[in-house]
């Protein structure tokens, strides 16, 4: 049998309830369709330690942490010193998710936009990518991720990127990069397929989100990494590439953004 190119989900949930007891068959049906890594982040800090076994069980998962906006009413603000301490582990290639979600927590916008800045400072700090959650918060986002940057760089991906191109404009012109879900993969969602067309080829990531937004034709089913080749083939239509070259483009992106994980031994 023909191994298909090698893509990597950058962003996926792991060690949610949903894959409880699966996630032997769930690596090894992601491997078969050319999934060779995953990064499986961790939005509640006290789950670090389980996110953390996972990566350290997995050869090909690697994983990242932080405070899902969502969640940043509800939890600790972090500090940059525990962000910076996690960081050191070999397998944590990431920091986040962190952002600011207006379209279910806008009562929190402003712990959301404290817990962002030390997200942001601790990417700075660490030299680690900046992952963000963005929903209905687009002016904001933009004011702070461009602010920050003129106070000291840093490198972001704006993960399942479905927001406006204002937004996208903002954020590829800072550096940043976009990934894409299944959301692309709608056939609502031609707004969505026209901004990741105007973007840089070697600025965007393929994800699942899993074990959510489940790309065609399995929209409503629970998702998981195998699936981000459905919305890598999607993407090179996007771009009008023959997918094995996508393919090759979005690993090249992912492995230089999260350059963390090229300095770990290659996953069989």
């Amino acid at each position: 049998m023909t191994q298909p190119p090698f893509i990597t989900d950058s962003h996926c949930h792991l060690d949610f309830p949903d894959f409880e007891g699966e996630l032997d068959t769930i690596i090894d049906r992601a491997a078969a369709a050319g999934v060779t890594r995953m990064v499986t982040i961790c939005t509640r800090l006290k789950n670090e330690p389980k996110v953390r076994a996972i990566a350290e069980a997995y050869k090909p998962v690697f994983y990242a942490a932080g405070t899902h906006p969502m969640s940043a009413a509800e939890e600790p603000l972090v500090t940059v010193d525990e962000l910076i301490e996690m960081s050191k582990h070999p397998k944590f290639v990431g920091i986040g998710e962190s952002g600011l979600d207006y379209h279910y927590t806008a009562e929190s916008a402003e712990v959301q936009k404290a817990s962002l800045l030390v997200h942001i400072q601790a990417a700075r700090e660490t030299g680690l990518p900046l992952i963000i959650h963005a929903r209905a918060a687009d002016d904001d986002m933009a004011r702070i991720l461009s602010g920050e940057f003129a106070n000291g760089a840093y490198s972001c991906v704006m993960h399942c990127y479905c927001s406006g191109a204002e937004l996208a404009k903002t954020c590829l012109d800072l550096g940043f990069y976009l990934s894409m879900s299944g959301i692309a993969t709608f056939k609502n969602s031609q707004e969505v397929r026209d901004i990741f067309a105007a973007a840089p080829v070697n600025r965007v990531l393929v994800e699942t989100d899993a074990p959510y937004l489940a790309p065609m034709p399995y929209r409503g089913k629970r998702n998981e990494p195998a699936f981000t080749a459905n919305t890598a083939r999607l993407g090179a239509d996007v771009f009008g590439m023959e997918y094995a070259e996508f393919a090759a483009q979005s690993q090249a992106n992912f492995e230089r953004l999260f350059s963390k994980t090229v300095q770990q031994v290659e996953p069989v």
